[in-house]
């Protein structure tokens, strides 16, 4: 009896969260449409828009295959294709309150497949380090060579990708898993990392350039730009989606990506109206993406009930 009211009560949440998940992601679709429709676009502007629209795509399965090797740093068994289609599908629960449905979600799908639960929670960790330290990475690049004015000190920055590399390190990122092994008396020992995710770090960089890439595309769809324009935009970009990132309570960084994007651009070359409408424009196109991604997604992972039941 307790038994299948605990199933209806798992169906029941499971599509409580779907719903909510869909609700949400309809809401700032619907918001960002209006803000595009508002805004009168050239035929050239389509084009970019479409091209934008495939990068940002494309950004998301080079996410889900650089978040393979890094379940494969910890030899997780997931296939290729199926943790492709895991991270995309997953990847909406970032629009839910709290910007971490997606992170939770990953942990649980891994765990399906077999991995233990610390294991699946570092190998998620590992992933948001890693693209913190490639966008931080790229903003300090910017910040030192003048691509863009930051807010903080240069020397901070530095400070606080230095740690992260540091912190990335197998000796430090095994070492919860030992204890927790050790206080929870495992009779199977855990997998730890045995080499620095160098690899990984190199794979999360692109990612960052691809879906940069897509905002400049998405620039473009209102005014073309010059190529001495590019690395400030790349560099702002990367650290207005570090701080999307990290802003807990923001599903998706709405908002703090938009208002770190207005205050790091120069005014002259970027007036705050152009980076406003062209967010809009990324934010549309960034759901659709996601979206896309998703329906893709359904497709690569051919086992479902073992992933999502």
């Amino acid at each position: 009896m307790n038994k299948g009211k605990n199933e209806m009560l798992k169906k029941f949440l499971r599509w409580l969260i779907i719903g909510g998940t869909l609700f949400f992601v309809l809401s700032n679709l619907r918001n960002n449409w209006d803000n595009v429709t508002s805004v009168r676009i050239e035929n050239h502007g389509w084009l970019f828009l479409f091209l934008a629209l495939v990068t940002t795509i494309i950004a998301q399965i080079w996410a889900g295959w650089v978040w393979t090797w890094i379940l494969k740093s910890y030899q997780q068994p997931i296939k290729t294709s199926a943790g492709i289609g895991i991270y995309m599908i997953t990847n909406l629960g970032k629009y839910l309150p709290g910007n971490i449905g997606h992170f939770y979600a990953r942990i649980v799908a891994i765990n399906k497949a077999g991995s233990d639960w610390g294991t699946a929670s570092l190998s998620v960790l590992l992933e948001l380090l890693l693209l913190m330290c490639a966008a931080l990475a790229i903003a300090v690049i910017g910040s030192g060579l003048g691509w863009m004015k930051s807010g903080s000190s240069l020397g901070i920055q530095i400070l606080v990708l230095g740690l992260i590399l540091i912190g990335i390190h197998p000796k430090f990122l095994n070492y919860p898993l030992k204890i927790l092994s050790q206080k929870k008396k495992i009779a199977q020992e855990p997998v730890y990392l045995t080499k620095y995710p160098l690899v990984p770090l190199l794979g999360e960089t692109g990612f960052l350039l691809w879906r940069g890439a897509g905002f400049i595309l998405a620039w473009m769809v209102l005014k073309m730009i010059n190529p001495d324009q590019i690395l400030p935009l790349l560099g702002t970009f990367s650290f207005a989606w570090l701080l999307g990132l990290v802003v807990p309570g923001a599903p998706g960084g709405l908002g703090v990506f938009e208002a770190t994007a207005i205050a790091l651009l120069d005014k002259k070359n970027f007036p705050a109206a152009n980076v406003l409408v062209t967010v809009a424009i990324y934010r549309l196109i960034s759901i659709l993406s996601e979206v896309i991604a998703a329906g893709i997604g359904t497709k690569l992972v051919k086992d479902k009930a073992k992933f999502f039941s």
